[in-house]
């Protein structure tokens, strides 16, 4: 009974999302061309359920950029309208189109000037009579055996808010590296913002020896600097090739010898490696897919080849770029 129950609710709303599929129409498509040519903000508002549904819409609108915010209804009709200007629009949720809250402010919205998008069950409705523009979110029936706790109908309309961002979304060509930009905190924000030069080891904590310099003169440079590697450059200044912990362990395998040699009989001559600005996710990509084996460090190099700093992989992780 509890799974029969549980299923016929997921199959109730699905259903009601994939009627919602017929009502993308050209009142939809209208709607959709005045929020993009809109020169102020796109208001939200709601009450009970539908008000947390439009919570959220306004949220992922903001967030995808279509500069938005919530407006309590009951608030808005003791003070909170001073929000809206003439320049805004108004997407008000209601799915019988006749809560009170919305409906006592639809006069004043009018006086402001914003414009009206009903996302409503009822055109008929106070509210779908009252608007520019209306989006059907009707459902059949609710998901509630009682028929009256708000599920399909939340459901669909969560749907169309999305289906909404969505579509602006596109229109206004939103890229990965404008959605990092309003959310700079997260994970996703330091995947996408975050760029080599903000963690490089650059200045007196980069690594270099010059060309002639011995193969102990690089460990020790390299074991001072805590990265396992050292960029080696030429007179001047110039990149010339990478000695790694890694060289300095396979040379001590063979012979001691080395030790007293120039690095430039040991060191990658043409390693791996980044430019400052390139993305800190792009450097551990780059990394990961050397073959045979991932690498852990990088010289970053400027476009005049000067080694500006080394990037290695602990970097990376500590500042959650995974």
């Amino acid at each position: 009974m509890i799974r029969d129950k549980a299923i016929e609710t997921l199959r109730i709303e699905a259903a009601a999302i994939e009627a919602l599929i017929g009502r993308i129409d050209e009142e939809f498509i209208s709607a959709t061309e005045t929020i993009m040519n809109c020169r102020g903000r796109v208001a939200v508002t709601g009450i009970g359920k539908s008000g947390h549904i439009g919570r959220k819409i306004a949220a992922t609108l903001s967030s995808t950029g279509t500069p938005s915010f919530f407006m309590h209804p009951a608030e808005a009709y003791h003070g909170d309208l001073g929000m809206l200007t003439e320049r805004d629009i108004l997407i008000a949720i209601s799915n019988s189109g006749e809560s009170s809250e919305i409906v006592n402010i639809l006069p004043v919205v009018r006086r402001i000037g914003a414009e009206i998008i009903a996302m409503c069950g009822k055109r008929s409705s106070t509210l779908g009579k009252n608007c520019d523009y209306f989006i059907d979110i009707s459902v059949e029936r609710e998901a509630c055996p009682l028929g009256l706790a708000p599920t399909a109908s939340t459901t669909a309309t969560l749907a169309m808010g999305d289906a909404l961002a969505m579509a602006l979304m596109d229109e206004k060509k939103f890229t990965s590296a404008d959605f990092a930009l309003f959310h700079p905190g997260g994970a996703l924000g330091r995947k996408l913002l975050l760029t080599v030069g903000d963690v490089m080891h650059s200045g007196e904590d980069n690594p270099i020896v010059r060309i002639g310099a011995t193969a102990k003169d690089a460990l020790f440079e390299m074991t001072a600097k805590g990265l396992g590697a050292v960029s080696v450059v030429d007179e001047h200044n110039k990149f010339v090739g990478l000695v790694t912990d890694g060289i300095i362990r396979r040379a001590l395998e063979k012979s001691r010898s080395f030790i007293d040699e120039p690095v430039e009989h040991i060191m990658f001559t043409q390693p791996l490696i980044i430019s400052a600005n390139k993305l800190a996710a792009a450097a551990l990509s780059v990394m990961e897919k050397h073959k045979p084996r991932p690498v852990t460090v990088l010289p970053v190099i400027d476009e005049k080849n000067f080694p500006v700093g080394m990037i290695h992989l602990t970097d990376l992780l500590r500042q959650g770029v995974v």
